[in-house]
């Protein structure tokens, strides 16, 4: 096992002075570094235990020869950040968190590196810096937490945001709101349903960057701590053997990633992380054109919540991710030969799963849907794309005409909603919420809520140059591209154009003519925000959506 460069030689001596005032031995300074690099934080639910994770990996780090070193990692709750300014704050968030977790890595001449993290943005910032720095490197989530239970049904934050909209509607009082509130999140851990921060761990397996169970075990649970000293151990052995996320993160991962990501009906913003990471580990191919391929061939196994009323700790009993990808593997769906970080192949690592829920996870011959949980859109609306989460859209919301009702702004949206202003038969257009128009490309659950709890889920869509969060169920369609703030033609939709969607047919349009298109662009100026700060220099920075909201190049 490679000794670190600080370990021996006189041009070190000043480098092991300031070690020694950390009070490492003699011995530790000959080990290999390993970073752990843990987005603790006293404001995530999520993240408020993951310097216990940390611990734990510490010490299978300790256990297996290597020195471990904790250090840290920022985060945003995008359930707290949701409906206000923050929510601008979150996807940006993730190019500080790749960038300083390549600043910590490469500083510090860490040789190989654990991530510790759970929620949204924190975990593809990692999986982003992990590709781009390219040592030996485990991924260990904080897991989720358990669902809800309210007046003896289970819940989760999803409901908790529609029960707010119901409120707003008068459909339930406030002490039933209070209800909701005081039980809906009982536990530390990510939101119990299928929402992005649990799509991610979920992805890390199928990635090939995470241990089994990384997804789906309990952050409560006392094996969570058992994963993490597995996980410390685990990249030791990757050390010896120098596997790196560039054997693990090939284009044959990407699609085994994309193929699970179908098959449990993850957010609809895996999208955008998939294809930012695909971007740091130099793979191509990986765009949104495949995407639709992948779901026409991949069954949905999976309606977990907001598609469905089951949660995570529910697809854990059933089996796992590992079950998920047995029977996908079985079927001819996934390449079980990529390497992975347990050091085995994917193949080997399933072999003995099992499903032990066929209603959680359902088999291959008889999935909830012949097709994936996610469709990308495309028309004169959406050259460059949009997507939605097709597994949590009503059956009769597959396919909707209706007047567009338009507005700038989440907060404008929300007043007419919130006012009763959106009729059946709807189609609420939010624009320049996207990545260089919110600036920032914020998430919008509580507008989709909103709908839902006020009863028109199955009558009204909403569109957007924005996102949803993994929470959102509805006719909700996200990352319209271009943008507003680019130029695009949601930008000169108009009060009462009708607005076609057709999911099963991959298609959004704006019922107007070329020539009608072409003359409104002509006079077209799009807004333009004032932002200052971290924002300001992300607008400038930013790619479009279609892209992952990357770095330009």
């Amino acid at each position: 096992m490679k000794n670190n460069v600080f370990s021996s030689g006189a041009d070190m001596s000043s480098q092991r002075s300031l070690l020694r005032a950390l009070g490492w031995t003699d011995e530790e300074m000959k080990k290999p570094i390993v970073g752990i690099i843990c987005a603790q934080s006293e404001i995530i639910p999520g993240h408020m235990h993951l310097d216990m994770i940390a611990r734990a990996a510490a010490e299978g780090v300790i256990s297996a020869g290597g020195k471990p070193v904790i250090v840290p990692s920022i985060g945003v709750c995008d359930g707290i950040a949701m409906g206000h300014a923050g929510m601008k704050y979150s996807l940006p968030s993730r190019e500080i968190i790749a960038d300083s977790a390549e600043i910590l890595i490469r500083a510090h001449a860490m040789q190989a590196a654990i991530f510790i993290g759970n929620c949204d943005k924190i975990i593809p910032g990692m999986l982003m810096a992990a590709a781009r720095v390219n040592v030996p490197s485990v991924f260990v989530s904080g897991g989720p937490m358990l669902a809800g239970h309210v007046r003896g049904k289970k819940t989760s934050l999803s409901t908790m945001f529609e029960e707010v909209g119901a409120y707003n509607a008068g459909k339930i009082d406030i002490r039933e709101l209070e209800d909701f509130e005081c039980n809906a999140c009982p536990t530390c851990g990510s939101c119990s349903g299928m929402f992005t921060a649990n799509s991610l761990n979920c992805l890390c397996e199928a990635l090939g960057m995470a241990l089994p169970g990384n997804g789906t075990l309990p952050m409560v649970y006392s094996a969570r701590l058992a994963l993490a000293k597995q996980a410390g151990a685990k990249v030791m052995e990757l050390l010896d053997k120098n596997i790196r996320p560039s054997d693990i993160l090939t284009p044959a991962a990407f699609k085994n990633a994309e193929t699970v990501d179908m098959a449990i009906g993850a957010s609809t913003n895996t999208v955008l992380h998939l294809l930012a990471i695909a971007n740091e580990a130099g793979v191509s191919g990986v765009n949104i054109d495949i995407m639709n391929e992948i779901s026409e061939r991949t069954p949905n196994l999976c309606r977990l919540a907001p598609a469905g009323e089951h949660y995570i700790e529910e697809l854990h009993e059933a089996g796992g991710i590992s079950a998920v990808m047995k029977e996908l593997l079985d079927g001819g769906l996934l390449d079980g030969n990529v390497m992975t970080v347990s050091a085995k192949s994917l193949k080997e690592v399933v072999k003995d799963a099992k499903n032990y829920n066929e209603e959680i996870i359902r088999p291959l011959s008889n999935p909830y849907s012949k097709q994936g949980g996610l469709t990308i859109l495309k028309g004169n609306l959406a050259k460059d794309g949009a997507v939605v989460k097709k597994s949590a859209v009503a059956p009769e919301m597959l396919r909707h005409s209706g007047p567009a009702r338009c507005f700038n702004s989440e907060e404008d949206a929300m007043q007419a909603i919130s006012s009763g202003k959106i009729n059946k038969g709807d189609v609420v257009v939010i624009r320049y919420e996207g990545p260089v128009g919110g600036p920032g490309m914020r998430e919008m659950l509580t507008p989709t809520s909103a709908i839902v709890g006020a009863g028109l889920g199955s009558d009204v869509a909403l569109i957007t140059d924005g996102r949803f969060s993994g929470a959102t169920r509805g006719a909700a369609i996200g990352h319209v591209c271009p943008e507003a703030a680019a130029g695009g033609v949601i930008g000169i939709v108009r009060d009462g154009d009708i607005i076609d969607i057709d999911i099963p047919a991959c298609t959004l349009s704006v019922r107007l003519s070329d020539r009608v298109i072409e003359e409104r662009l002509k006079d077209f100026k799009p807004l333009e925000k004032p932002v200052t700060g971290y924002l300001a220099r992300y607008r400038k920075s930013v790619s479009p959506a279609s892209q992952g909201a990357i770095w330009k190049k």
